[in-house]
């Protein structure tokens, strides 16, 4: 059972709670210590909640699920996760994560609670408008990194959680669009929500986003008090373009975690992963390495 309930809350996705950690690297926080517990128990809190939350989609889904070819071998839809203990499980593991989240502050818990309830009402309703699906999906990622800043108690620049709001709308947009190409006529059958969109109008999205995405990163470096975090804006651009190429020439966009499966996108997010902490923490980390 627990093999089962582990399956079921999908931590190959949990990845996306690294967004957590934005608020204490951007407000050069992240030499102190002291807020390092507190942020590693807030991306664990994120972590248990978005497992829950799969558990209860799955719950569900579960009729629709075992008419599902790939689907249908999931835990709860295959039958080896009774839906009684899937449930019991949700409920135990997010009294936990929310008595967590009540200790590390009340700000961090609104946030947390807040994320709940936004993607619980996804999974019921808001999955199936188009456009509102991919917004809410991206107003979770906001969530995320306002729960962040509110874990270790800072305020981090608007302009750089707008800009993670419309990199993940544009990660909804390559992947919504890599589901109608591969399904192509019978992509309403798979999924219905995907009758409302065409590969035409996504283009015509995923220019925008990335327009408004670029725009957005460079005001924020020009606006962070370090002049040179200017010098990674070509190396966040070049991802950027380096993703479009990818849905548009390779057909690629399903999954984002694929991402770090490409050499040129990996490399790109390596560089810029690098000068950012160069840039905020270089002087920081030399006074530190002079103390030995």
């Amino acid at each position: 059972m627990i093999k089962e309930l582990i399956i079921s809350m999908r931590p190959k996705q949990w990845y996306k709670n690294l967004v957590i950690f934005i608020g204490i690297v951007f407000s050069l926080k992240l030499l102190n210590l002291n807020l390092w517990i507190d942020v590693i128990a807030a991306f664990a809190v994120f972590c248990v909640i978005s497992g829950c939350l799969y558990l209860i989609n799955d719950i569900i889904d579960v009729d629709k699920d075992k008419n599902h070819p790939k689907k249908r071998n999931r835990p709860i839809a295959s039958g080896k996760l009774k839906t009684r203990h899937a449930w019991l499980s949700a409920v135990i593991l997010l009294i936990i994560a929310f008595g967590v989240s009540y200790l590390i502050n009340i700000w961090f818990l609104a946030s947390a609670v807040t994320f709940f309830l936004l993607i619980l009402i996804y999974s019921l309703f808001l999955k199936q408008l188009a456009i509102v699906d991919m917004m809410v999906i991206s107003v979770g990622f906001v969530i995320r990194a306002i729960a962040g800043c509110a874990a270790v108690g800072v305020i981090v620049s608007p302009w750089l959680i707008i800009c993670a709001f419309l990199l993940a709308l544009f990660l909804a947009i390559g992947k919504r669009r890599h589901e109608l190409v591969v399904l192509g006529k019978n992509a309403g059958n798979h999924r219905k929500i995907l009758d409302g969109y065409s590969t035409e109008m996504l283009d015509q999205m995923m220019n925008i986003t990335t327009s408004a995405l670029i725009m957005s990163y460079s005001i924020y470096t020009f606006n962070t008090g370090k002049i040179y975090i200017m010098i990674t804006i070509p190396f966040a651009f070049y991802g950027l373009f380096r993703y479009i190429y990818m849905v548009h020439a390779e057909n690629f966009g399903g999954e984002p975690e694929m991402l770090f499966k490409d050499k040129g996108m990996l490399l790109s997010m390596v560089l810029w992963a690098v000068l950012v902490i160069a840039i905020l923490y270089g002087s920081s980390i030399s006074r530190f390495l002079g103390v030995f």
